[in-house]
């Protein structure tokens, strides 16, 4: 574990061009042991897609863009070490799992620390950074859906002051778990 201080890190939103560097901290997201509770892809899907799939996604989430911002940590040595993505929902869309979005609120998702820097303070950090690009943009909450079995993102989640709203979204393929949503109000 990392005892470095989070303040001696760069936080800040990615640039277009560094798609490469987001592609390849994404996939090691996706080698991390509890990566099939975390993520809704796998590390075999993601490093299929083609490097225009990658620039895309870089592009529509890097600073400047209005709708998605991918955030990352970057260590002294100038190494992605943790990253996470908010997204903006708007009132009358629907979200990714075809449930309406009933007012202006932000989406987490793609969190990652890298398991050397976990308990070092750097996803609260990341998180601080993250909802105050929401609550910039004029969201009136901010949510994430986490897995059910996920105990140790739920207890982080809670921690930061995110709290069950009481949805629960089920999983694809019939089975019968379920992801939960946590929120946090704008403050």
């Amino acid at each position: 574990m990392s005892t470095a201080n989070p303040e001696a890190y760069v936080i800040r939103s990615i640039r277009a061009d560094e798609w490469p560097a987001a592609k390849e901290l994404r996939l090691d997201a996706l080698r991390d042991p509890i990566a099939p509770l975390a993520f809704l892809e796998t590390y075999e899907e993601a490093v299929a897609r083609p490097d225009s799939f990658w620039q895309e996604r870089a592009a529509g989430a890097c600073e400047g863009a209005e709708k998605a911002q991918t955030i990352i940590a970057a260590g002294p040595d100038g190494r992605w070490v943790g990253t996470l993505t908010v997204l903006l929902e708007e009132p009358g869309t629907t979200d990714w799992a075809g449930l309406p979005v009933e007012r202006k609120q932000g989406h987490v998702v793609g969190v990652f620390v890298r398991p050397e820097e976990r308990g070092s303070g750097l996803t609260d950090v990341l998180f601080d950074a993250g909802l105050e690009w929401a609550w910039s943009r004029g969201a009136e909450r901010v949510r994430l859906i986490v897995h059910e079995e996920n105990g140790r993102a739920q207890r982080f989640y809670r921690k930061v002051g995110f709290v069950p709203s009481g949805v629960t979204v089920p999983l694809d393929g019939g089975s019968e778990e379920a992801e939960l949503e946590f929120v946090i109000e704008r403050p």
